[in-house]
């Protein structure tokens, strides 16, 4: 199973910027569709971006035009550059792959221990 380990969470001020950065422990990272999800207090967690493993992004509605997901295979690494933050962004911000089959082979996806992102003055 792919591990995960997120990084790059912190304190800013509304209109300010903060970049995630995921790193996973496997040397099939390429393999996986990875995620962004956050989760605020009381809320469910929900999307954020999404990357697969040929480069196709989504983003949730309330973050696009603002927020970019992108991966470095080279590195096992993926990043979320995060601009014009709002206080509504506030949340703890988790890293996720997918679990991922070909055939009859599948590995398992997971889950990081997530980073917190508060955005206040």
């Amino acid at each position: 199973q792919v591990q995960l380990v997120e990084s790059g969470g912190g304190l800013v001020q509304p209109g300010g910027s903060l970049r995630l950065s995921c790193a996973a422990s496997a040397s099939i990272f390429s393999i996986f569709t990875m995620g962004w999800y956050r989760q605020a207090p009381g809320k469910q967690r929900e999307l954020v971006a999404r990357i697969t493993s040929g480069g196709s992004t989504n983003y949730a509605d309330s973050v696009k035009g603002r927020f970019t997901i992108s991966r470095d295979n080279a590195k096992n690494t993926v990043y979320l550059q995060m601009n014009s933050l709002k206080p509504e962004d506030t949340a703890v911000y988790y890293c996720n792959a997918e679990r991922y089959c070909r055939g009859n082979v599948c590995y398992e996806g997971s889950w990081g221990q997530g980073t917190q992102v508060t955005v206040s003055s």
